[in-house]
């Protein structure tokens, strides 16, 4: 039965709930990116860069199993939902519902049973045995995590993306104040490192559970809410099941490809080095600082852009059912513009100041930062692909392309796996062959992505071409990096620290960039309308420009 009051209220709100549903979503994954990489700063401090490297081993295999089981299936669900709740149609959404949940607790239960039943040869088949402990100690974790995931495909199919928002946070800050906590107390009983790494793991499995409590509150209050209206049609048998795996195989198999990578690179990492004569122990040092200091520093900037595809997709899914050609390209060409204008400095900054960031970061860890810091400077040569391929295949995606994302993933997957597994294998390079082959495998993907787009998107009149896109980040970042490092030098001179250095250098950077980029003009109001509460940023910049102009004008006048 079709609720028309609740399809009219739904209507009416659906505009504003995207809007604060964005910008409440990514807040959220800023502050729990940010949240992750400041879990590192006592994480290592309590296990040490060979610790992490247990940690990290079976995180990384949790990551993967995540991936598959929940990358695909809350995004098909929000769609079958949102679609019903447009309709009213309540008892399709609980049989929906219902659908999806038994799919997910059967996913989290088969994937945690795996996990605890193969720990030991899974950590063998990595050629890290040691870490078997701490795969025990993450493995209920994704039962938890496939039970949240399948709450946060419900409150988002109803476009509520505040629990979605506020789940992640309780999990980011379980898993920083529990891991610390069982550390010291597993150092304080004298357990061995790997031990002592498993407990910290323990941690992290809290924080999915208290997250998945709070979203079954969650959603036991707004079920009880919405009361029984719309009760379910006994004559409708449709087999929601099927049409959720028809949504979700594409969109799990596109996700999961990267995911997979990283952990095959955990896998040749660990192996490859040992073949070259370094130890285990040594291995899971190198390992344990490049996916601890440097990794987490890298992907925060990506995480960061991933507003720009939230809100470019919707505004170019409209151009395209209206079929406005112009618009299209327009959108398309200033998502990739602004995108640019985030990951290039911010490449630069990277790569130049990787061993100040690092320390600032994490003092008193000078052999991880000595080993992390040249591995970060390439890998933030990586930066502004790794920010296209979130722009590009959110575009392919908005024009049902969603085969060609997949198949550029793949390709640059067997880039990573091929290049990872000749340059580990060369002592010479030994571990510096993990951030070339990272750089390898995003250079595929932007370029096989930017091929696909092009086919797909409208050659605009107006189109601004490849300078204004490239040219004018490129050249406004390269300008304020060199006045950076004019200051930089004198103050670290002259100081005992390179910290008061950095960050004096850091904002005039910043400053410098921005500057450099309204003088050359790279950047318009109308880039501001692909950023989340940018409508409002560009009325009160041109507010402010008229005022100027305004007083311009007025003293012009009184000069006359």
């Amino acid at each position: 039965m079709v609720d028309k009051k609740t399809t009219k209220q739904t209507r009416e709100r659906d505009p504003d709930r995207f809007l604060s549903g964005v910008f409440v979503l990514s807040v959220s994954t800023v502050i729990v990116k940010i949240l992750g990489l400041l879990y590192k700063i006592p994480m290592i401090a309590s296990l040490g860069a060979e610790g992490m490297g247990y940690f990290n081993s079976a995180a990384e295999i949790y990551a993967v199993l995540c991936v598959i089981s929940t990358a695909g299936l809350p995004v098909a669900l929000s769609m079958l939902i949102s679609a019903n709740a447009q309709k009213g149609a309540m008892g399709a959404i609980r049989r929906i519902d219902r659908a999806a949940t038994s799919m997910f607790l059967l996913l989290g239960a088969l994937g945690s049973a795996l996990m605890i039943g193969f720990a030991e040869p899974i950590a063998l088949s990595i050629g890290n045995a040691d870490a078997e402990r701490c795969i025990l100690a993450i493995a209920p974790a994704l039962f938890f995590v496939c039970c949240s995931s399948a709450i946060r495909g419900y409150f988002q199919g109803f476009q509520n993306m505040v629990p979605t928002a506020i789940s992640q946070l309780i999990e980011a800050v379980g898993k920083l104040v529990f891991g610390v906590c069982f550390a010291s107390v597993a150092i304080r009983m004298g357990y061995s490192l790997p031990t002592v790494a498993a407990f910290a793991v323990l941690g992290l499995t809290l924080g999915t559970f208290l997250s998945s409590v709070y979203l079954l509150i969650c959603k036991a209050i707004a079920k009880k809410r919405r009361g029984t209206r719309g009760a379910s049609d006994p004559t409708i048998k449709e087999r929601y099941w099927l049409t959720l795996l028809r949504i979700a195989l594409p969109i799990t198999v596109s996700s999961s490809v990267l995911s997979i990578t990283r952990l095959s690179d955990m896998a040749l990492m660990m192996r490859r080095l040992q073949e070259i004569g370094v130890s285990v122990s040594q291995a899971n040092v190198l390992y344990g600082s490049y996916t601890t200091l440097a990794v987490p520093v890298f992907s925060l900037i990506p995480a960061l852009i991933t507003p720009i595809a939230l809100v470019s997709v919707p505004q170019l899914s409209a151009a395209i059912e209206s079929r406005e050609y112009a618009r299209q390209s327009l959108i398309s060409e200033r998502s990739i513009r602004l995108t640019m204008l985030f990951s290039i400095p911010a490449a630069m900054g990277i790569s130049v100041y990787a061993e100040p960031i690092l320390s600032l970061l994490f003092s008193g860890e000078g052999e991880a930062v000595a080993i992390a810091a040249p591995l970060l400077a390439i890998l933030g040569l990586s930066i502004p692909f790794a920010g296209l391929i979130t722009t590009t295949n959110a575009l392919l995606q908005s024009y049902r392309q969603t085969v060609k994302p997949i198949l550029s993933m793949l390709t640059g997957a067997a880039v990573k796996i091929v290049s990872a597994y000749v340059l580990l294998g060369i002592e010479e390079i030994g571990i510096y062959g993990a951030p070339i082959s990272t750089f390898l495998c995003n250079l595929t993907v932007t370029v096989m992505n930017l091929l696909f787009l092009s086919r797909c998107v409208p050659k605009g009149e107006a189109s601004e071409g490849m300078a204004s896109i490239y040219g004018k980040p490129l050249g406004a970042a390269t300008m304020a990096m060199l006045a950076s490092l004019a200051v930089y030098a004198p103050i670290l001179r002259r100081s005992e620290g390179g910290a008061v250095a950095f960050l004096v250098a850091a904002a005039v950077a910043v400053f410098a960039y921005f500057g450099m980029l309204f003088l050359i003009g790279g950047v318009s109001e109308e880039d501001l309308s692909l950023l989340p509460m940018g409508d409002a940023l560009r009325i009160r910049l041109k507010k402010r420009i008229d005022k100027k102009n305004k007083k311009r004008e007025i003293k012009d006048g009184m000069t006359k």
